[in-house]
């Protein structure tokens, strides 16, 4: 059977997507009846107007990054509005080398009551959206051969006959709650209210307008938010004159620990049925 074969993500910062498109290309090239790919990028808010549909000839690999432990919360509504007819799927979920707790079993729940059989799933790691140190140029090179002996497996599956086994991820029912950081004290600290600031150095080329996933940054004054942040780093690791910054005290304190305690390299998790 010649499937389509369909690279799906959300990536404010570009780590999912490089992952995603890993997968999908070389799924794609290893496959006897070669596909082209057909990209999908969800990330900007106008692409999250429009569900999309899937049936018997395609496969979707689809990736969103890992917030606090989860799927992001501002996706839940575009994803439950994706629907399938008997599609193959293989979820992943990127994580900035802390952990990804319940995001995959999240994400592979969600594709299921949508109607998708999943054929394969995974954990990876890509630089963490706070910082340029934790997880640094991630997925690299040994990031890129996993992918490709990822590929390898799904291929094989693929032209042997799918199992009809039920994939088991990692993760708890009903999913735990969202992952907050701790103060000195031992108290949670919420930082959703934190939001970036604009420096003098800002030169107004409303890039970070431009690829803010929620809209929020006001392209009349970039310095202003309309809507909300989530975090994702897409304004400061995008700015071309590293004019966006976060200086929220307690936010500064979780990125320290993050790049303190979880620095020791995580390693990709595949699984199959």
């Amino acid at each position: 059977m010649e499937y389509r074969i369909n690279a799906m993500h959300f990536s404010p910062t570009g780590t999912t997507k490089k992952v995603i498109s890993g997968i999908a290309e070389k799924i794609s090239a290893k496959m006897i009846e070669k596909s082209t790919v057909n990209y999908i990028d969800f990330t900007l808010p106008k692409a999250r107007e429009d569900s999309m549909s899937f049936d018997t000839r395609d496969i979707l690999v689809i990736g969103v990054p890992v917030y606090a432990g989860r799927v992001p919360n501002v996706l839940l509504k575009y994803l439950n509005s994706i629907s399938s007819n008997g599609a193959l799927a293989i979820p992943v979920v990127v994580y900035g080398n802390r952990n990804y707790d319940d995001a995959l079993i999240e994400l592979k729940d969600i594709l299921e009551s949508k109607g998708f059989y999943i054929i394969a799933a995974a954990a990876f790691i890509g630089e963490h959206a706070f910082s340029y140190t934790l997880a640094k140029g991630r997925p690299n090179e040994k990031d890129m051969d996993i992918i490709n002996e990822f590929a390898d497996v799904i291929v094989l599956k693929l032209a042997n006959g799918l199992s009809g086994d039920k994939i088991v991820v990692p993760g708890r029912r009903p999913y735990r709650t969202y992952y907050m950081p701790k103060d000195k004290s031992g108290n949670p600290v919420d930082i959703r209210r934190v939001t970036p600031k604009t420096s003098d150095a800002c030169n107004n080329c409303k890039l970070c307008a431009d690829v803010c996933p929620m809209g929020s940054i006001d392209q009349n004054d970039v310095s202003k938010l309309k809507g909300i942040c989530i975090k994702c780093g897409a304004c400061i690791k995008k700015c071309p004159v590293q004019a966006k910054y976060f200086d929220d005290l307690e936010y500064l304190q979780h990125k320290k620990e993050l790049e303190t305690d979880f620095a020791e390299r995580c390693e990709p998790e595949l699984f199959f049925a």
